[in-house]
């Protein structure tokens, strides 16, 4: 498996309620930071995570995270 493409240089915050959720681990999707099936084809796969609570998080856009789906400020060395 390669490198994922590059999304931003930035995280994705959002508010978010409870659920599951499917983070882009390709770079690929349209509707980042969420998986939208761009990566068919590829030997990647979304990440599903899951919320029990109403909750601002900081999501991934650079995919080099050592914390999926959450930033880890990876990006700020790019």
């Amino acid at each position: 498996m390669g490198q994922p493409r590059l999304a931003a240089k930035e995280p994705a915050v959002r508010s978010l309620d409870p659920g599951t959720y499917y983070w882009c681990t390709c770079g690929r999707s349209r509707d980042q930071p969420f998986c939208d099936g761009s990566h068919q084809g590829t030997d990647f796969q979304p990440l599903e995570f899951t919320l029990t609570e109403k909750e601002e998080v900081a999501l991934c856009q650079c995919k080099r995270t050592k914390t999926p789906p959450y930033c880890d400020g990876t990006h700020q060395t790019l």
